[in-house]
C-alpha cells in the first residue's frame, strides 16, 4: 500500500448498523494521512437511519434510498445488491466493513466479493445455532462470515463460534463492540428530553419499566402474552410505571393498543431517536426487551434486562449476569419481572454485573487493525478484555 492511501469503505443500511459503525466512521476519519475513509448507505431503515447520521454528523458518499413501502427480504436483497455494484464499481475500495447481520450487511459482503474486495465484518461472530431465531439475521451473520477476510469479534465467546467454524485465528480480532463507544458518546447526565412526557416523569420515585418489542418471531401471540404479563405488574404495583416505544409495524400496534392502551401507568409513545432513548435507558430501573443491542448496551448502564426471547446471540450478558433470557410466556415474563422489582439482593446482582461487551475503546481497536493488516503500522491491535 505504499504511496497511497487505504479506501476504506463502510456499508450499513439501518439505525442500529449506523449506531455502532458511526464510532467507526469517525475513527477511520481520524487518520486521514493513511486511509480514506467512504461512507455508503442503502437507506434499508430512511427515517430511522437519518436520525443517527445526523445525530453523529455522517454524510454518506453514496446513499441508494433502497427502502419502499412493504419492502420484502427479497426486494431489500437485490436492490442492495443492484446499488452496490454500481458503487462499488465507482469507488473502488480496497476493503468494505459492514455491520452485524441486516440483510444490508449480507448484501455488502456478496456485492464486495463479487468485486473481488475484501470484506471487514464488524461484530463478528454472534451465533444462536439456529437459522430461523433470529430470522433473518442469524443467517445474514454466517453468510456474511464465510464471506468475511477480516472479522472483528466483540468478545472471546464471538472468536470461539469463528474458530469453530474454522476461520483462521489470523484473521479475528477481538475488539469490544463498538455500540459501548457510541452509548459513551451519547448519554448525558444533564440530557432534557424534547418530549414533554419522558421529561415529567418522576425518574426518582418511581420505579420505571422500560419495554420494546419488534421481533418477527415474536408477532402475535408471544408478544401478547408479554403485554398481558406487564398489565399484571402494573396491576400489583402502584409504584411502577412503563415506558413503550411502540415499534410502527401496524400487527404490533394492534396488540399493544388492545392489551395496554388507555392504562394509566404505561406510557405508549412513538419510536425515539437513539439520543433520547439512550437517555431513557438510562434513567430506567429495569429493561424488558427482544433487542439484541439492549442486551449490550444496558449492562453499561447498570440496568438488568429481561430477554423477551428463547434465544440469544450474546450468551456472554446470560453467563455474567447482566440478563435474564425469559421468552414471552406470560408467567415466565411476570415472575422475572415481579422478582427485580422486589428482591433488591437479585436485582444488584444483575445491575452491579460487569458488562463483558466493551469499554469504549473498540473502534479505535478495528483502526489499528486495518492499519496493521495493510503495513501502514507495526502495532498489532490490542485484544479487548473485560
Amino acid at each position: 500500500m505504499a504511496g497511497k492511501k487505504l479506501k476504506v469503505m463502510s456499508v450499513f443500511g439501518t439505525r442500529p448498523e449506523a449506531i455502532k459503525m458511526a464510532p467507526v466512521v469517525l475513527e477511520l476519519s481520524k487518520h486521514s494521512e493513511e486511509i480514506e475513509p467512504i461512507v455508503a448507505v442503502t437507506a434499508q431503515h430512511r427515517e430511522m437511519l437519518d436520525q443517527v447520521l445526523n445525530l453523529f454528523q455522517l454524510k454518506p458518499n453514496y446513499d441508494l434510498n433502497i427502502m419502499s413501502a412493504g419492502q420484502t427480504l427479497f426486494d431489500i436483497t437485490s436492490r442492495a445488491l443492484l446499488g452496490l455494484n454500481e458503487v462499488l464499481t465507482d469507488a473502488k475500495p480496497d476493503i468494505v466493513l459492514v455491520h452485524g447481520d441486516t440483510t444490508t450487511a449480507f448484501a455488502g459482503a456478496l456485492a464486495a466479493y463479487y468485486h473481488q474486495i475484501a470484506v471487514g465484518h464488524v461484530e463478528a461472530g454472534l451465533r444462536t445455532g439456529n437459522k430461523f431465531s433470529p430470522y433473518p439475521e442469524e443467517m445474514n451473520r454466517r453468510l456474511t462470515g464465510s464471506l468475511a477476510d477480516m472479522h472483528f469479534a466483540p468478545t472471546k465467546t464471538s472468536e470461539e463460534n469463528l474458530l469453530r467454524e474454522n476461520v483462521s485465528a489470523e484473521n479475528i480480532f477481538v475488539t469490544g463492540n463498538t455500540v459501548i463507544d457510541a452509548l459513551h458518546a451519547t448519554v448525558k447526565k444533564d440530557f432534557k428530553f424534547e418530549d414533554e412526557l419522558l421529561q415529567k416523569i418522576d425518574y426518582e420515585n418511581k420505579k420505571i419499566i422500560l419495554l420494546t418489542t419488534h421481533r418477527r418471531e415474536n408477532l402475535g401471540e408471544p408478544m401478547r402474552h408479554v403485554y398481558k404479563a406487564m398489565k399484571k405488574i402494573v396491576g400489583e404495583f402502584s409504584e411502577v410505571e412503563i415506558v413503550f416505544p411502540v415499534h410502527k409495524n401496524p400487527k404490533v400496534r394492534e396488540v399493544v393498543d388492545s392489551e395496554l392502551g388507555g392504562l394509566e401507568q404505561v406510557h405508549l409513545i412513538d419510536p425515539l431517536d437513539y439520543e433520547p432513548f439512550a437517555n431513557l435507558m438510562s434513567r430506567t430501573n429495569l429493561i424488558l426487551t427482544d433487542s439484541g443491542g439492549i442486551q449490550e448496551e444496558a449492562p453499561s448502564l447498570g440496568k438488568p434486562v429481561i430477554v423477551l426471547r428463547d434465544t440469544t446471540e450474546r450468551p456472554e450478558a446470560v453467563a455474567a449476569g447482566t440478563v435474564k433470557l425469559v421468552g414471552t410466556a406470560l408467567d415466565d415474563v411476570y415472575n422475572a419481572t415481579k422478582i427485580l422489582l422486589t428482591d433488591a439482593d437479585e436485582y444488584s446482582k444483575m445491575s452491579e454485573a460487569c458488562n463483558p461487551y466493551g469499554d469504549g475503546l473498540a473502534a479505535k481497536r478495528i483502526v489499528q487493525a486495518l492499519l496493521w493488516k495493510y503495513n501502514f503500522s507495526n502495532q498489532p491491535p490490542e485484544i479487548f478484555q473485560p
